[in-house]
């Protein structure tokens, strides 16, 4: 059924693209078409009021920014960085058209398209991406981790190793400090002197600390004073999101995000940390899930993004994220939320607005607006750090992630998003919100909704989003009209939040990755209803793809 859906999904993400199978064509046409898919947008951000010192840091930022991007590549395939080069001199249009798809993707499978080939002759996309031995299973890795003691497995199924074929045929633990030890070392320097130029103590802080980890491979120290940046620079850079291990969601992944802080609406925003712990004991869960006491630390910044590399630039533009993800420093410290306006503005105007105007109803396209965009996006993130992480499952202490495996990012999607909407209904009903997004939070999630599930099978955004729909559609929370269109029954849809938000945090609490495979089975396969619609829009951008020039200028 998974894969069932999985298929159905790619098929969505075709039909959305305006052509059945762009990736397999692999002519100029077919990637073209393919890039149109994505609504050209420049993100310039004013450096002009940082004293010079702090732009010179940018510099080195963004140099190794592209450090990263290049290490990434390594992480998503063996074979990208010879393909690269074999690309990069090909100067034909076909040659130059499958470069720029490359870089894109990062790798030469189109995501939006279920990962299909647009270069002949490579292999399907590795699950495994490179972090495990090559032509091993799934099954003789999952083997070996369970061979080793406790100390050991930790360090080998950690975020920060991968695992190779030694020559005697033995699997070994090799840390990235080694596996990747020559780009690391560039980039740490390049942080290190960033962290030179910059007058900011808490951004030298954390370049120095993330500098030492590139070597130490130990990141919970730099983790915790990227908690503590709080200057005009943001920089987040190293290893973090585990969406590319499609085997174990276990290794993280090389990105990096560089802004800079918008003042005023980060003060906005500031007041919704004071509410977590009052959502968190609201959450319609059994007590003894809820965490009776969430970590103190929630920082949540609104930044204008002027650079993304790496994990943070593959297919789809990430327009907020929650970090860091290493569980116990989240239980120690709690965990920071980033919100990338300029990111966001650029996805309502070019591709969520055009997606109200035609898969919604008339009175509900009406009441989309930005305001519960953002917000709902920041809830998202908030809420990731809400409900069970560390659980106990068969008397063994473990969290949500190791227990549902190659299920959780999915789900945890998916709970963030319905989380979010409870969240903020709960606020709605204290009057601590604008009583206005009452009308428009619910319309403009739906139409947020039908913009992810347009992200392809690979994503667990989308994977995650075809579940919600699934489930606001067998609650009658949402109907489809004769016209195609979609209508929202906001009482429904306050109801079908909670009852979702239940079944997801309840299904994490006990590790259940049974229940988790058959909620997915049930609802992860998309609608007719949700086909018709997205079929709708095939001349609507999926996303965005952003240029950055300020970095241009700060590094050429």
């Amino acid at each position: 059924m998974v894969a069932t859906a999985s298929l159905a999904l790619a098929s969505l993400a075709a039909a959305a693209a305006g052509t059945a199978a762009p990736a397999r064509a692999g002519d100029v046409a077919a990637l073209q078409r393919a890039e149109a898919r994505f609504a050209p947008v420049e993100l310039k951000v004013d450096v002009s009021t940082l004293p010079e010192g702090e732009r010179r840091a940018l510099g080195r930022l963004v140099e190794a920014a592209r450090l990263l991007d290049a290490l990434f590549l390594r992480q998503v395939w063996a074979g990208n960085d010879a393909l690269l080069l074999r690309l990069a001199g090909d100067g034909t249009p076909l040659g130059r058209a499958r470069l720029a798809s490359l870089l894109r993707n990062k790798g030469p499978w189109d995501r939006l398209d279920g990962d299909r080939p647009f270069v002949p002759g490579v292999p399907e996309k590795p699950a495994a991406a490179s972090f495990y031995p090559a032509g091993a299973t799934k099954e003789e890795v999952a083997a070996f981790l369970d061979s080793l003691p406790p100390g050991a497995r930790e360090e080998a199924a950690g975020f920060y190793s991968v695992l190779r074929r030694a020559p005697d045929g033995t699997i070994s633990v090799v840390p990235y400090a080694l596996e990747y030890q020559g780009p690391l070392a560039r980039a740490a320097a390049l942080l290190e002197d960033a962290a030179s130029l910059t007058a900011d103590p808490s951004l030298k802080a954390f370049l120095a600390a993330r500098a030492g980890a590139f070597g130490s491979n130990r990141y919970a120290e730099s983790d915790v004073a990227w908690m503590a940046l709080d200057g005009p620079i943001e920089a987040t850079i190293g290893p973090y999101e585990v969406y590319e291990d499609g085997w174990f969601n276990a290794k993280a992944a090389f990105e990096a995000f560089l802004g800079v802080r918008d003042d005023a609406e980060t003060a906005k925003l500031a007041r919704f940390a004071a509410e977590l712990q009052g959502i968190e004991d609201a959450l319609p869960i059994d007590d003894a899930f809820k965490q009776r006491k969430l970590p103190a630390a929630a920082p949540i910044r609104v930044v204008n993004e002027l650079l993304a590399t790496g994990d943070a630039a593959r297919g789809v533009t990430t327009a907020a994220y929650n970090l860091p993800n290493d569980e116990a420093v989240v239980a120690a410290h709690g965990s920071k939320r980033i919100m990338l306006k300029n990111v966001q503005e650029a996805k309502f105007r070019e591709v969520l607005r055009p997606i109200a105007a035609v898969v919604l109803s008339p009175p509900d396209r009406a009441r989309v607006a930005f305001d519960p965009f953002f917000t709902h996006i920041l809830m998202h993130e908030l809420v990731h750090g809400l409900g069970p992480h560390r659980i106990r499952v068969d008397g063994r202490d473990t969290t949500v992630r190791a227990a549902l495996g190659d299920l959780s990012s999915a789900i945890e999607e998916a709970k963030a998003d319905v989380g979010g909407l409870f969240a903020l209904d709960k606020l709605l009903r204290e009057g601590k919100l604008d009583r206005s997004m009452e009308a428009t939070l619910y319309p403009t999630f739906v139409a947020s909704a039908i913009r992810s599930i347009r992200f392809g099978a690979n994503e667990a955004h989308g994977r995650g989003m075809a579940l919600q729909l699934g489930w606001y559609l067998d609650h009658g929370a949402l109907r489809a009209g004769k016209d195609g269109t979609l209508s929202v029954d906001a009482a429904r849809m306050r109801e079908a939040a909670a009852g979702l938000t239940r079944e997801l945090m309840t299904l994490q609490a006990h590790g259940d990755r049974a229940a988790a495979q058959a909620l997915l089975d049930r609802y992860a396969t998309p609608r007719p209803e949700v086909e018709r619609a997205v079929a709708r829009l095939a001349a609507v951008p999926v996303d965005i793809a952003p240029r950055f020039p300020t970095a241009a200028a700060l590094a050429p």
